[in-house]
């Protein structure tokens, strides 16, 4: 009891002990309007009242009110203030993991600007100080902290399936001389890649690869830490989240590379791009950029020639969250689109308005939550029947995982490809 008690102690020093002004600021402005409801994947797939976002903020912060207020330590039944106990606690691990993929639509559309994401992150960074994230999210965490990567995949077999995708690559371009480099210092390009590629997609690899030879580029892949992701950060570990991207910023460093490119993938791009310097507290000597960005700068200095008539199938584009709502990169990948494929249709909505696709903020990797997510599904895959799109292109892993599942669930007889895989295929070779 006492090592639990302990434990909440902690979890209530999140609430009591803010960093800065911007949690007590959005704990304090939920005006309980409920317009939220209708951004939510959650609330529409099921019209269950308890997945609301407002209701989430709620939990946090009832909590807040009991054990940081005047009027809810002594009078919590007029503020609506509750103890931090078993039923409080198992409705946080219910909503904030098994029913929130931290998509930010809710944050987009709040009528007053609260920051709805945000809060349900700081309410699982409490559950995370009581031990209490979902052993099969905590488990991807723990591999990627002991092997160096998510899928703990061990550096042989990661070597032997670049291996055999260098020898398809020399086939292809009929070049002898095209590689995979590994480990090699002084490069303008250090690649990383989602574990997901090597493991289940090394299509995705073999279009890169086949990208940077056409593009003439600098580039090496490292065998000691490649992972793109980070799932601490959607266990909200900042301790464990900062192990994971020193690592990336220390073989950055070690190689004496000049750009970290990061793989199509929206929550790896986020946490290392956007909050490993937060995490790390320092500025990066070295640029981070997205492959979708690259791709981009490719294209308009002409280092690819496209044969976009090669990609003549109705193509659309899955929005992941964490890139466009979260990360602004919008305008890219649809100008890579157009460049590299003949038909392209937009969903509805989309953009920073698209609907998630239900596979982020670790969902995926919470097995028992399997049955919600594909039941939040349904909005996805009405969203590319509409568009009647023969093939369904998005620059995430996660994504891609998702949208392979909806295909296979509401048969929708679509291909599911990344980005440059598109573009890899529509690459002249001279």
């Amino acid at each position: 009891m006492r090592d639990l008690n302990d434990k909440k102690y902690q979890a209530l020093r999140i609430l009591s002990e803010p960093r800065d002004s911007k949690l007590v600021t959005h704990l304090n402005s939920c005006v309980h309007c409920g317009l939220c409801a209708e951004s939510c994947i959650y609330y529409l797939a099921t019209k269950d009242e308890r997945f609301i976002p407002a209701k989430k903020v709620e939990l946090i912060s009832s909590i807040y009110r009991r054990y940081c207020t005047i009027t809810g330590k002594y009078f919590p039944g007029l503020t609506n203030a509750q103890n931090l106990d078993e039923g409080i606690i198992n409705e946080m691990v219910d909503q904030l993991f098994g029913a929130c993929t931290l998509c930010g639509r809710c944050t987009k559309h709040c009528s007053i600007g609260v920051d709805i994401t945000y809060l349900v992150r700081v309410g699982r960074e409490m559950l995370s100080e009581m031990g209490l994230v979902p052993a099969t999210l905590q488990s991807t965490v723990n591999a990627a902290l002991e092997t160096g990567n998510n899928m703990a995949i061990p550096t042989e077999e990661l070597k032997d399936t670049l291996s055999w995708l260098e020898d398809e690559l020399k086939d292809e371009v009929n070049d002898p001389n095209a590689s995979i480099p590994l480990n090699v210092p002084d490069i303008n390009i250090l690649y990383t890649l989602n574990p997901r590629e090597p493991k289940f997609f090394p299509l995705s690899i073999s279009a890169m690869a086949k990208i940077f030879y056409a593009a003439k580029e600098s580039w090496t892949l490292s065998t000691s830490m490649y992972d793109v992701t980070n799932y601490a950060y959607y266990t909200s570990n900042n301790e464990e989240a900062v192990i994971i991207a020193q690592r990336l910023y220390d073989e950055m460093k070690n190689l004496n590379a000049k750009r970290c490119v990061l793989a199509e993938c929206g929550h790896g791009s986020r946490a290392f791009r956007w909050e490993a310097p937060n995490y790390l507290q320092r500025q990066f000597p070295f640029e981070v950029l997205t492959s979708v960005e690259l791709l981009t700068e490719y294209i308009s200095q002409g280092r690819l020639k496209l044969d976009k008539s090669k990609n003549e199938e109705l193509i659309t584009l899955h929005d992941p969250c964490n890139l466009v709502r979260e990360g602004g990169i919008i305008d890219q990948q649809r100008y890579v689109l157009k460049n590299a494929a003949s038909n392209f249709i937009e969903m509805t909505p989309n953009g920073t308005d698209n609907h998630c696709c239900g596979g982020g903020g670790g969902q995926l990797s919470m097995s028992e939550y399997n049955e919600r997510r594909l039941k939040i599904a349904e909005i996805k895959a009405e969203q590319i029947l509409k568009t009647g799109a023969k093939t369904v292109v998005s620059p995430c892993h996660n994504c891609i995982d998702q949208l392979i599942q909806i295909d296979n669930k509401f048969k929708l007889g679509v291909q599911i490809k990344t980005l440059s895989e598109i573009v890899a295929d529509a690459i002249i070779i001279e």
